[in-house]
């Protein structure tokens, strides 16, 4: 009989191959759960000492249930699909991945951005069709001498300036209330606060994580600050823009265009009137993804629950559980 029982939550991946690397010296047996069905958790949960999660919802009532589990370990940044509190008046430890993929997910912001300012996935799309000459009712500025906002200005927000330092912008501007002045210059950029980077930029890219005070931070009030035909980008998390604000704001003509990597509902619905717009972007909350970074994510979250089960705190602590 195994030592340890690990529930991989949601399957994913097509294969666990870094997992069971990371398990197989603790004696652990690993079952995957492949339903997104809360109410079939409380029979699969009942025996696990670690619980790895992607999306599925670790709710208060599941985790109450959860009579053997010491850590739940999420694939990724954000937990605002786990009970932390709960986690914690239980005595779970809860971990996330935060520094896997800051190096895709500025790849991807700076790919979106480059594709918004010329136009590249409209083009595409009416030469497929025939079309040509296409800049007579397409206006592209060149990046030379204008200003790049980075909202947000942690790893991923310093990889994309790193990145763009290159490519001519006049100016790097840098809102983050966490980080002090003389860090953001250390840099190399300009501090300022939320209202000067939303009118003072030609491009704004999000890059803070999902929490009641950054749900909807890019509301009606801030894309009526931005300057007239202003393009954003979106990596960070769907709900951070007000995603009602920026279809009236592209549809009154007063944006220049969006990427979008993320949405407030995930699949993107059908009806979304973002599909209508010929200068938004839309990609698959891709940002993450690269082979490398898909690796470092599985084992790293393997590695979080491994420490706890040998009897340490988890690589990313989240929580500091308090034992009944």
């Amino acid at each position: 009989m195994s030592r340890f029982t690990v529930v991989i939550a949601d399957d994913r991946y097509a294969a666990y191959d870094e997992e069971r690397a990371v398990f197989a010296p603790l004696d652990a047996r690993i079952e995957i759960f492949p339903s997104s069905s809360p109410a079939e958790a409380p029979r699969v949960f009942a025996d696990a000492d670690a619980i790895l999660v992607n999306l599925f919802p670790m709710t208060s009532d599941i985790i109450s249930g959860l009579a053997r589990c010491r850590v739940i370990s999420r694939y990724g940044v954000g937990y605002d699909n786990v009970d932390v509190p709960a986690a914690t008046r239980h005595g779970i430890w809860v971990a996330n991945v935060p520094d896997y993929c800051f190096e895709d997910v500025a790849d991807h912001a700076l790919s979106l951005l480059l594709a918004g300012i010329r136009g590249i996935a409209f083009k595409d799309r009416m030469i497929r069709q025939g079309k040509w000459n296409l800049h007579a009712g397409h206006v592209v500025h060149r990046i030379t001498g204008r200003t790049l906002g980075i909202l947000g200005f942690g790893k991923t927000g310093r990889c994309l300036h790193r990145k763009s330092s290159g490519l001519g912008f006049s100016r790097h501007l840098a809102y983050d209330p966490f980080l002090s002045t003389s860090a953001i210059e250390a840099e190399g950029a300009t501090p300022v606060d939320l209202a000067m980077l939303l009118s003072e930029s030609d491009c704004i890219s999000v890059h803070v994580p999902l929490s009641p005070e950054t749900r909807h931070l890019v509301g009606r009030a801030e894309m009526a600050r931005m300057k007239h035909g202003a393009i954003i980008v979106n990596t960070s998390r769907g709900p951070v823009l007000d995603e009602a604000a920026l279809i009236d704001a592209l549809r009154e003509g007063r944006l220049g265009g969006a990427g979008l990597d993320v949405f407030e509902t995930e699949p993107l619905p059908a009806e979304s009137p973002l599909r209508q717009f010929d200068n938004v972007i839309l990609t698959d909350h891709a940002g993450w993804y690269s082979e490398e970074s898909l690796t470092e994510l599985k084992s790293k979250a393997a590695k979080n629950a491994a420490a706890v089960l040998t009897g340490g705190p988890p690589l990313y602590p989240v929580n500091t559980p308090v034992r009944p």
